[in-house]
């Protein structure tokens, strides 16, 4: 079984890869994860895949960890640099940003973005 560290690393090369099942195999079926795009949360592998297809439909967004920290609860705070460009590639953002997670049984069950 991965690290935790190992599993958030793999998360976000997926994402960035845009290989969606290999970042849902990295969750909990029932995984509660943030919608960064209109709010709320989404839940379980459906709501997660119809989620990035929204989001992918409309920009190219980039999420590369910067630190990672894990407390022994299982919480890891994930600092981030966050980018994104819509379709004709022009800069929609270019940011910091804080990933909060909640890491059980080696999988993901929560996502929450921090302010």
């Amino acid at each position: 079984m991965p690290s935790d560290r190992e599993l958030l690393d793999h998360l976000y090369d997926r994402f960035n890869a845009r290989d969606m099942e290999a970042a849902l195999a990295t969750m909990h079926r029932d995984v509660i994860w943030a919608n960064g795009l209109e709010g709320g949360h989404v839940y379980g592998h459906n709501g997660v895949r119809n989620y990035w297809t929204r989001q992918w439909a409309i920009m190219d967004s980039h999420a590369e960890p910067t630190s990672i920290s894990i407390a022994a609860d299982g919480i890891a705070r994930v600092d981030v640099h966050l980018t994104a460009c819509d379709l004709k590639a022009n800069v929609l953002f270019d940011k910091k940003g804080v990933h909060i997670f909640q890491i059980e049984d080696g999988l993901i069950r929560r996502f929450d973005i921090s302010n």
